[in-house]
């Protein structure tokens, strides 16, 4: 599909410096930009690709001044970053295919229901009880179990496995390989130094506009819900224990890997690698670096921590520069020492 230079500005609501009328068919970074393509310039760091690029055009802040001529007709808006993924989200509900029906082999059981529009792949199996809203696509080879109510306009990718009993709300995205409502690892320690397993009854909630990376795996709550707020963004790779709540509009990188019944306040932002301990808790706009070992609760919004065990960002810093001059600190303590 090509669009004209204008027809985007005036989707993102942007001015054009340039020629307005030139086609776009292709998306690119603006150190590999091509003829025909468009991108955007957001961080000045890359500025100097921008009197480089063969872009077409390029999306800019409309503070932009260039020090040297551009090739490129400029778009200029209020964000670049946030008008560019707006022009991909257009353009991916436009190129979306959009497929109704089911294809075969897939069984649907008596008794499920599906709204309009709805699609199911090849392979699939859609249990008894199930509810699915409008729009809804679930590719191929997904299993969905008994009494699972999926909300409108979620997209469910290939290999997704949803257990028994979970809630998902509308405009969800559950990517390959997700496992949804899996037992909690609840086991009881007996006498003779064996386990013996605790049934988890409860179930997972996940609320609008969550988006679920690759092969993470939410557990089912012991009782009550395993809660994924609205607008929660997990990575690849993410394990979330039994009874843990995840507050609204947190985004958590890949290999996090959350305790049970830990609960984790809204408009977080968690990097890779985070372990939690289980039944914490964590404040609101809380940050936390990668690899950090979250051993007890953060209780003051907005705190920024990292390390292992989790300490404050500045104080662990500046105890890094007091590491790394630790063979010298050694070394004068012994020359004073052997002075002496």
């Amino acid at each position: 599909m090509k669009f004209t230079v204008r027809q985007i500005a005036h989707l993102i609501g942007g001015e054009v410096e340039g020629d307005d009328s030139l086609e776009i068919d292709q998306f690119y970074k603006i150190e590999e930009g091509q003829k025909g393509g468009i991108s955007f310039l957001a961080n000045p760091k890359y500025e100097n690709h921008i009197y480089k690029t063969d872009s077409s055009a390029v999306i800019v802040s409309d503070q932009f001044r260039p020090q040297k001529a551009v090739k490129s007709s400029l778009i200029k808006v209020k964000d670049p970053y946030m008008a560019f993924t707006e022009l991909l989200t257009e353009y991916e509900k436009i190129s979306r295919k959009k497929q109704t029906g089911s294809e075969q082999p897939a069984s649907i059981a008596d008794g499920a229901q599906l709204g309009e529009d709805v699609f199911v792949g090849a392979f699939s199996y859609v249990s008894p009880g199930v509810k699915i809203g409008v729009n809804t696509q679930i590719a191929q080879q997904v299993f969905i179990g008994e009494n699972v109510s999926i909300g409108a306009n979620c997209i469910i990718h290939p290999g997704v496995k949803i257990y028994k009993e979970s809630i998902i709300e509308d405009n969800c995205i559950i990517h390959s390989g997700v496992v949804i409502g899996c037992d909690g690892f609840g086991f009881a320690p007996q006498a003779d130094g064996s386990y013996k397993t605790i049934p988890q009854l409860g179930n997972v909630h996940i609320k609008n506009n969550v988006s679920i990376g690759a092969n993470s795996t939410i557990d089912r709550a012991t009782m009550g819900s395993t809660i994924i707020d609205e607008g929660v963004k997990l990575d690849n790779l993410v394990q979330v224990a039994h009874n843990v709540s995840i507050g609204k509009n947190t985004v958590i990188a890949a290999q996090a890997g959350i305790a049970g019944s830990t609960k984790i306040g809204a408009y977080c932002v968690i990097g890779g690698q985070v372990g939690f301990v289980g039944h914490i808790e964590i404040a609101d706009g809380t940050k936390i670096g990668a690899q950090a070992g979250v051993n007890s609760s953060i209780k003051e919004k907005g705190t920024n921590v990292t390390g292992t065990p989790h300490y404050d960002l500045k104080k662990y810093l500046k105890s890094q520069v007091y590491f790394r001059k630790l063979p010298e600190i050694i070394k004068e303590i012994e020359d004073k020492t052997n002075k002496k």
